[in-house]
């Protein structure tokens, strides 16, 4: 593969979209149909494509619309679950967190540093509490065997250098501070639409805006939400993999959603922000609010974890009870608090979690921040395999018992899963990725195609503007993904492909060039 070029076999576009969707709706039979296309779907057709099998991936609006796209950004090594005594899913955790960031997304997963400031709210028993935590996490790295050099360890800070890494916070009262590590992904979009780009190169079909009608054990009724036709796509296993809407479609699977809430805000409000922050959630052992900054201009600040009743929306709003609550949580150490005003965006996710309980009756249920995050393979009584629960950093482990549970539930001969060792579009050993003769933003983004993506705007100076003026997206990067990573319309370029639309001013001010691109890219698209 040359420097310029996208991975063989990866692109995704317009074009591919309706071939391989007319192939797939012609009656002949794949080995696996996929329902959604999350990080847990985009990851089970890559796993079933790279054991050899024909496989077909369907979603009813883009790579990573739901779920996936809304998380903290962060891949975890477990520590929560140790204070819950879920030891295996802690271990789970820190082992797919190394798969990660060794061997198959390097480019865009990497270590992010943490700050606990020891503020006179944090007692002294609870900062032992959080140093035992911390040092545990890292017998969880050791466990899994993730280089130290890839996660440095933790250790206590002074007063004077936990300010330096977290000038926002108080200073009255700061008696130093608590540093960890963990995995951070640069982009959760990013990720799904590598996965899905790599299954491509694997020979499945990814087709987005195909939204499955009905489920059955040997197929789908579908429809082209382009086009409004419908059609069928048969095969010898099916797995439902469509996440908080994953009940709609298969029998016996009960969903409770939980809404995690995030606030964006711009980065001069808190300053300079070398770590992220954790900061404790009073009244809570083992919660905190993150502060997270992302690189390009905007930090993040998150998570609620709240009870959904009712139906599952397209798009979760946020409400104004979940904003008071994480910026009540951020100004117990700020010198300055927050102002409602200052928020310049939020956004929700629904984390797809298994309801277990045994229905109505007397009792309070259990608070979704308890429901354990152990993921679910299900098979129903008509052969469809639905999994459920887990979350991101695991998804590769969720996508292989899936396929292994399909295969076994349909009777197909399958390989053992390769996904483990098997390296994302993009990636590649650290050292390559620093001697790449591209700008170090696009290389945590793009890995090894940064160099292609920059080629684009060096060629044409006009594709070297950014989008928005103080955002460094280009113009190129929304070229390339109309071009290679299947975006289809500007939604998918504002809100998936790069994260310019979580800030609904940004959004506004930015479509004049997003139609630009659109519309050069039509003249040369077939």
């Amino acid at each position: 593969m040359s420097d310029t070029e996208a991975a063989p076999g990866s692109s995704l576009s317009a074009h591919r979209r309706g071939r391989e969707l007319a192939e797939a709706a012609d009656g002949r039979v794949a080995d696996v149909l996929v329902v959604g296309l999350g990080a847990t779907g985009a990851g089970a057709a890559l796993d079933a494509a790279a054991r050899g099998l024909d496989v077909v991936a369907v979603d009813a609006h883009d790579l990573a619309f739901g779920t996936s796209r809304w998380s903290s950004k962060l891949i975890h090594g477990g520590l929560r679950y140790l204070a819950s005594a879920q030891f295996d899913v802690a271990h789970e955790s820190a082992v797919e967190r190394g798969v990660l960031m060794t061997r198959t997304a390097p480019h865009l997963v990497a270590a992010q540093p943490f700050v606990l400031p020891l503020t006179p709210l944090v007692s002294r028993a609870q900062a032992a509490l959080a140093w035992a935590g911390f040092r545990a996490g890292d017998m969880l790295r050791v466990a899994a065997r993730t280089p130290r050099q890839v996660l440095p360890a933790p250790r206590r800070l002074p007063a004077t250098e936990a300010r330096h890494l977290a000038p926002s916070v108080r200073a009255a009262g700061l008696r130093g501070g608590l540093l960890s590590w963990d995995g951070r992904v640069t982009d959760d979009a990013r990720l799904v639409t590598a996965l899905a780009r790599t299954a491509a190169a694997h020979g499945a079909r990814v087709l987005t805006r195909v939204r499955a009608l009905e489920l059955t054990g040997t197929g789908a009724r579908i429809r082209d939400e382009l086009t409004g036709e419908e059609g069928e796509i048969r095969a010898r296993a099916v797995i439902n993999a469509a996440g908080v809407w994953a009940g709609a479609l298969a029998e016996g699977i009960r969903i409770r959603p939980s809404r995690g809430t995030h606030l964006v805000l711009r980065s001069e409000r808190l300053g300079a922000l070398p770590a992220g922050l954790h900061i404790p959630i009073p009244g809570e052992t083992n919660r905190f609010v993150l502060v997270l900054p992302q690189g390009d201009g905007r930090v993040y600040v998150g998570l609620t974890d709240e009870p959904v009743d009712g139906g599952v929306p397209d798009v979760p709003e946020v409400p104004e009870t979940d904003i008071g609550f994480l910026l009540d949580v951020l100004g117990s150490v700020l010198d300055a608090p927050v102002a409602r005003e200052e928020v310049v965006g939020a956004f929700a996710g629904l984390r797809p979690l298994l309801d277990t309980s045994p229905g109505s009756g007397a009792g309070t249920p259990a608070r979704t921040s308890d429901i354990s995050r152990r993921h679910a393979v299900l098979t129903s009584p008509d052969g469809v395999t639905t999994v459920v629960g887990g979350k991101l950093t695991t998804y590769r482990r969720m996508a292989q018992d899936a396929v292994d549970a399909a295969a076994e539930a349909r009777g197909l001969r399958v390989a053992p899963s390769p996904t483990a060792a098997l390296p994302l579009v993009g990636a590649a050993a650290s050292g390559r990725l620093r001697a790449l003769p591209a700008p170090r933003r696009l290389v945590h983004r793009y890995g090894t195609e940064a160099v292609a993506v920059h080629a684009l705007a060096t060629e044409d100076p006009g594709l070297a503007e950014p989008v928005l003026p103080g955002h460094p997206v280009t113009r190129a990067e929304l070229l390339w993904a109309l071009r290679h990573e299947g975006a289809l319309d500007a939604s998918d370029l504002l809100d998936r492909r790069t994260r310019i639309g979580l800030i609904p001013r940004d959004r506004t001010d930015a479509l004049p060039a997003v139609r630009e691109v659109l519309e050069r890219a039509a003249t040369v698209l077939p």
